[in-house]
């Protein structure tokens, strides 16, 4: 039997005998929900999905009524992951904990922590993504009663399967109803993503068109390099900065989001495996990163994640005719400083003459600025008994004309601050 399009419907119960009012109200809405959707990037989704995907607690922040909840859905029904709703603003501790169950004989058999209906329901189906809304509405009590839960997966005697995940909304505690700051042992177990909508996504929607995701996908072939990738940059960025390991924020506000601690730390590993074996782009480790550990440990991790992949001054020392330099500038600055630098700790002339060739290289390949630091450097190494290479000539002219054009902005500054 063919089936009805939303239009074919409006008409059916317009043109219906009985007809009322409230039956063309129903026809108007049917064709208010008819709506198509469209394949569309979105980097904010794509971090979501991936620390579902590694199984690690979520917690969407964002003003009211920007879309979380509607976010949700659609990764429900992407992910073919039976939704459960929960407000935990709305329930009390033992809803979390367990109800009490007296028995026959309680003195021999203990009282009995009995789950609610919706866990009950999780644990039968076997599998699902269980929403956690309006957290930040959530009293003290309730918040400590959801510790187990988030962590252990445990309510009351029950243990949830591993095919459930949990996702958390939340909204500042500025724009929420009776809002509280996030207890730290609670905000430390979540992954905080900050959610905002997007201008051009809502006027399409509106319009009748909404995105459809398109969900990273793990690559069977890199999961090896990618957890052997996370744990050294993970393990490279504490053993240098063993500070980082555990800070817990002086500020309540602050202690209500994401910080280090060995816990979030582990989180953040598996998240950066779970990024490069997607292949996932920058931004959206960005996203998972600082959401695991906070800002500034997150942004020190990702410049460690750089270096990285940086290549060894010794390697282009020994052939600067086959170097490849990084396409981005900071980091292409960074490798050429790493050879000046190698070469001050050991200087001989054959390095030297490398070094220059490496310049030269770095010249026609990028932006004529980024070797001007690294060649006024490289010429204050000079022996007197060295040589200077024929192909200095072509990076005086670079380094003149920055300086030029550092005097030209510098007299411009001047002449602007004597005419006010």
């Amino acid at each position: 039997m063919p089936t009805r399009t939303p239009l074919a419907e409006a008409d059916a119960l317009v043109d219906s005998a009985h007809d009322s009012q409230l039956d063309v109200a129903e026809a108007l809405l049917m064709l208010l929900r008819d709506t198509g959707t469209e394949p569309r990037p979105d980097s904010q989704l794509e971090a979501l999905t991936l620390a579902v995907a590694a199984d690690l607690p979520v917690l969407l922040w964002g003003q009211p009524g920007i879309g979380k909840t509607a976010a949700l859905t659609q990764l429900a029904e992407t992910l073919d992951l039976p939704l459960t709703t929960v407000i935990a603003s709305v329930h009390e501790p033992s809803d979390f904990s367990g109800l009490p169950v007296l028995g026959d004989d309680p003195a021999e058999q203990g009282v009995p922590m009995a789950p609610p209906d919706w866990a009950v329901r999780l644990v039968r189906t076997g599998r699902g993504l269980l929403f956690l809304d309006e957290l930040s509405t959530a009293p003290p009590a309730v918040q400590a009663a959801l510790l187990r839960l988030v962590l252990e997966r445990r309510i009351g005697t029950l243990q949830l399967p591993p095919g459930v995940r949990i996702v958390a909304a939340a909204n500042p505690r500025a724009s929420a109803a009776d809002g509280w700051e996030l207890s730290p042992p609670l905000a430390n177990r979540f992954v905080h993503l900050q959610w905002a909508h997007d201008h051009e996504v809502v006027v399409r929607g509106l319009g009748g068109t909404w995105p459809r995701a398109t969900l990273p996908r793990l690559d069977p072939r890199k999961l090896p390099q990618a957890v052997d990738f996370a744990r050294r940059a993970v393990c490279g960025l504490l053993t240098a900065r063993p500070g980082l390991v555990h800070r817990l924020p002086s500020s309540e506000t602050r202690r209500g989001g994401a910080w280090p601690s060995p816990r979030s730390w582990e989180m953040t590993l598996n998240l950066i495996a779970f990024a490069t074996a997607a292949g996932s782009s920058r931004e959206v480790l960005s996203l998972l990163v600082r959401g695991a550990v906070g800002d500034g440990p997150g942004l020190e991790l990702l410049a460690s994640v750089d270096r990285m992949d940086l290549p060894d001054p010794e390697t282009l020392l020994a052939d600067p005719a086959a170097a490849v330099l990084p396409e981005r500038g900071d980091l292409r600055q960074a490798v050429l400083d790493g050879v000046v630098a190698a070469v001050r700790e050991r200087p001989e002339k054959a390095r030297w003459d490398a070094a220059w060739a490496l310049l030269v290289r770095a010249l026609d390949t990028g932006a004529p600025d980024l070797v001007v630091v690294p060649a006024t450097t490289l010429a204050t190494l000079r022996r007197e008994h060295w040589d200077v290479p024929a192909s200095i000539e072509r990076l005086a002219g670079a380094v003149t004309l920055s300086r030029r054009a550092d005097d030209a902005a510098a007299r411009t500054a001047v002449a602007g601050r004597a005419g006010r």
